[in-house]
């Protein structure tokens, strides 16, 4: 890990390559094919691929990563620790909200106040509920205070937008949403609910400026018709491409496939809190049932790679020598059989058209095979995340889906998908609680790495997920676009050019 104080070093210098002028695009309306519509514009509100795609160009956040991964200024300029669990942040002069308003540190302290509040009830909260304080310390910065040393918190704050104070109190939360108002390099222009979001470059914009007066983010949930548009020329940009549709692209006059290994991990969610799964054995059983590497070789071309674990190699609290249960369908079985009565209970596998609907199938099938009796419950994007983030009474017994925090840490991951506090979680394990709050609480690295093998030894042995595979996002390009994806899965229009 680098130590957090030292970043703030290279920052001030940093914040030089964020600044630039539009070049020509030779291009009015950069189209891009989403998966589905967002479920939220307003960056405080939810957190999934088809929203965030979106709001980030209309957002600025206190920190960004650079193209290379390395946290970067934004909004702040500068940081330095004042002590373990106090950071003071110098707030950048000159940006203006798309309502021409000044952006301040007022604003920046009410984004983090608006966050953490636990009625506010953001689904990010995990992401932030370290930090107790955010005040105004003088005319241009901001102090954080958390609750205890937190070697996390300039990398979660990656995905902390600022919202201009005054408007988010005058519109209240759902009509900011309707219509948010940022900072970005991108505004809102319009939303036709169920078809597509369009924004509109800002020209005053304080950063790099995008070189796409439009940007238009369609809501197109069969694959096949987001490589088809490809095809015609009416996208330029298609998101959640399969190893198949990609090929389909080698002899396109039009387009090309890009692809990128993430840090996102696919996991199978069982709810241990109701029956059958209220059953270890059960849950061990599904475990044995996955073939991973049937799934990443046969069904996704060998772009992702099978994990033991809910973490990729891209995040600190990896540990090699981590296995978890193999795959062994006879050893399936006979956890099946001893079980007895309870195996036979009908069981729901919750999922969304946003995620690979054959290596749903596939999962159904090979838990079919040792004997569960599985149906694939698919509702849109929006249902289905209401659904998992429910209590556990009312969360699916099993969900399929993929996980990043964009902060390559396990924190990000391990504790919202496992603390009894977060939403994302069906576990009420005090002990696990304890443990993650050990690995969140100390800038001792060592003691970190051995809280997150307590964890991973839990998730092993006590399977509340199946960690499956890291996953690699495939998109689809005009060749005449020009985008290097990243691993934190960002769509920044303002870093993509055209050149025919």
């Amino acid at each position: 890990m680098k130590n957090p104080r030292s970043l703030a070093l290279t920052a001030a210098f940093l914040a030089a390559t964020f600044i630039g002028g539009p070049a020509f695009a030779g291009k009015d309306n950069l189209l891009v094919d989403l998966v589905n519509e967002p479920s939220s514009l307003d960056p405080q509100v939810q957190w999934n691929p088809d929203s965030y795609y979106v709001y980030r160009n209309i957002f600025d956040n206190l920190i960004t990563r650079d193209d290379k991964g390395e946290l970067a200024p934004q909004v702040a300029t500068a940081w330095k620790y004042l002590s373990d669990t106090e950071v003071e942040f110098t707030i950048r002069q000159g940006i203006t909200f798309h309502d021409g308003s000044a952006l301040t540190p007022e604003d920046v302290a009410f984004s983090v106040q608006r966050i953490t509040d636990k009625a506010f009830g953001s689904p990010q909260l995990g992401q932030f509920n370290k930090i107790i304080k955010a005040e105004v310390t003088g005319p241009n910065t901001v102090k954080l205070t958390t609750d205890g040393p937190y070697p996390v918190l300039l990398a979660q704050l990656v995905k902390l937008s600022i919202v201009p104070k005054k408007v988010v109190e005058a519109v209240g939360k759902e009509q900011f949403n309707l219509k948010p108002v940022g900072s970005g390099p991108y505004k809102f222009d319009s939303w036709q609910r169920g078809v597509a979001v369009t924004l509109l470059r800002n020209e005053t914009y304080w950063g790099d400026k995008g070189v796409f007066p439009k940007a238009t983010f369609k809501a197109v949930p069969d694959a096949a018709t987001r490589v088809a548009d490809l095809q015609a020329g009416t996208a330029d940009l298609a998101v959640g491409l399969d190893p198949d549709l990609a090929a389909q692209l080698k002899t396109s006059a039009k387009a090309k496939s890009l692809s990128v290994l993430t840090e996102r991990v696919a996991y199978l969610k069982l709810n241990p809190q109701r029956a059958p799964f209220d059953n270890v054995k059960l849950r061990l059983a599904a475990a044995h049932a996955i073939d991973k590497e049937g799934l990443t070789e046969g069904l996704l071309g060998g772009f992702d790679k099978p994990v033991a674990q809910m973490l990729t190699p891209a995040h600190f609290g990896w540990i090699d020598s981590v296995k978890g249960p193999a795959y062994d369908p006879a050893l399936a079985k006979k956890l099946i059989a001893e079980a007895g009565d309870a195996a036979k209970v009908p069981v729901n596998l919750a999922t969304s058209p946003a995620f690979d609907q054959r290596i749903v199938q596939a999962i159904q099938q090979q838990l079919r095979d040792v004997g569960f009796k599985v149906e694939i419950e698919l509702t849109d994007m929006a249902t289905y995340l209401k659904r998992v983030q429910s209590e556990p009474a009312a969360v699916p017994l099993l969900s399929f889906g993929r996980w990043s925090c964009a902060c390559q840490d396990a924190d990000g991951v391990l504790q919202p998908l496992l603390d009894s506090s977060s939403s994302w979680s069906a576990v009420r394990n005090p002990k696990i609680d304890g443990i993650l709050n050990e690995g969140r609480n100390t800038l001792d690295t060592a003691k970190r790495l051995a809280a997150y093998q307590q964890v991973h030894d839990f998730i092993s042995t006590e399977v509340p997920l199946v960690p499956l595979y890291q996953s690699a996002i495939l998109y689809g390009a005009n060749k005449s676009l020009n985008w290097t994806p990243t691993p934190n899965e960002s769509l920044f229009v303002n870093r993509m050019s055209w050149k025919d």
